[in-house]
């Protein structure tokens, strides 16, 4: 074997979505292989949030990602898609009809990132713009700052990162095929399934112990691989955030569109699954709206401008809202923007939430510093480097 290959360094980081703390608690899962194990705070949004604030080290108000939909009236690149209000909600509420004109509009715009249309109505997606066009594992990908996709292309070390369009059989697949190369510093393994499935099931099935156990299997497979090429192998698990059992269901679009308010002409709206956003014409919607959620305390509650200052989500221009209504831990806004039917598990509440943290599962001792998925980004360049100079 290569004595460069076998003497080098390599720092896998492997990325499984919606694994959370709470998710694992209580079961088995790698201890052997990753003793050193922290709880990690998340940010407050979904993983449009969550995952670029993972790759630079930013907050969602420096990064500039968060929702997917936010407030662009003036320069929306959906002002062609407004004609589409005359379908009938039979055909243009139709998952089919959203996917396939998701997949026109992403091909025509030439965006890379992940684009979807999901619910947003067509008769107010012109006031709208979307946050995600270009691939966030590509360098220049994120808006607000670089990633450690750009961290590693300035400083010419070698790496492998799954494409995120593949299946995780796939992405499994190709890592293993890279790493017994040899020739990387540095590789980051894109798993996303473990997030669709706790939406279906929730965190307490015994499908969830499955999947554990299919990782573990796949990830024993991929570790062994990687020290057949490498030296030292360093590993590190992380997530995004965790997931919540979904115990209540309420209608916030309903309790607005009962208000004696124009939707468009007073106040425009976007429902996400966990929070509503919006944004006034006059003040008297907005004295009407957010009296109406302000008794509604037992849901949700508007969050002030410090808190979201310290949660690192208040952005400039009130792009993404002007009021913001994040509701409970547990409870689901149905129908949304975001899907008209219930789920078992959901995420996106509140960051100190015990539900909403994230996990670094590890084979090496890291700094005690490290708290939040925003620090991940500072292991990965130090880890990427560290691989890169065992190399040289």
């Amino acid at each position: 074997m290569n004595t460069v290959k076998a003497n080098g360094s390599i720092s896998i980081v492997i990325f499984i979505d919606a694994l959370g703390w709470e998710v694992l608690r209580g079961r088995r899962f790698l201890e052997d292989e990753l003793p050193f194990r922290r709880r990690l705070r998340s940010v407050l949004g979904f993983s449009s949030a969550c995952v670029p604030s993972i790759l630079t080290g930013l907050v969602p108000r420096d990064h500039r990602h968060w929702s997917f939909f936010y407030h662009n009236p003036d320069y929306s690149p959906f002002r062609p898609l407004r004609p589409l209000r005359f379908l009938p909600d039979s055909v243009a509420g139709r998952g089919r009809v959203r996917s396939l004109l998701s997949r026109l509009v992403k091909r025509l715009y030439g965006y890379t990132g992940y684009f979807q249309l999901y619910n947003m109505p067509f008769s107010l997606i012109d006031r709208f713009d979307y946050c995600e066009k270009k691939d966030l594992f590509e360098p220049g990908g994120i808006t607000g700052g670089p990633s450690i996709f750009d961290y590693l292309r300035q400083h010419d070390i070698p790496y492998h990162c799954s494409n995120w369009r593949e299946s995780e059989v796939e992405n499994l697949a190709a890592a293993k095929a890279c790493l017994a190369e040899g020739e990387v510093a540095f590789a980051f393994v894109y798993l996303a399934a473990m997030d669709s499935l706790l939406h279906q099931v929730g965190k307490n099935s015994a499908a969830v112990d499955e999947k554990l156990s299919w990782y573990e299997t796949q990830l024993r497979s991929l570790l062994a691989t990687a020290r057949e090429a490498y030296r030292d192998v360093r590993v590190f698990i992380c997530s995004d955030h965790g997931m919540c059992t979904v115990e209540r269901v309420i209608d916030i679009m309903a309790a607005v569109a009962a208000l004696d308010l124009r939707e468009g002409e007073d106040y425009v709206a976007t429902y996400d699954s966990t929070m509503a956003r919006f944004w006034f014409k006059n003040d008297a919607a907005r004295a009407a709206i957010t009296g109406m959620l302000a008794a509604r305390p037992d849901e949700g509650r508007i969050l002030s401008a410090d808190e979201l200052k310290a949660l690192g989500c208040d952005f400039e221009g009130d792009q993404y809202g002007e009021a913001i209504f994040l509701v409970r831990p547990g409870t689901l806004i149905v129908p949304s923007h975001m899907g008209t039917q219930p789920i078992t598990g959901m995420h996106g509440y509140h960051p100190d939430h015990p539900d909403s943290d994230a996990v670094l599962l590890s084979n090496v001792a890291t700094p005690e510093q490290l708290e939040a998925i925003t620090d991940l980004f500072a292991l990965m360049c130090t880890e990427a480097s560290a691989a890169a100079s065992s190399r040289a």
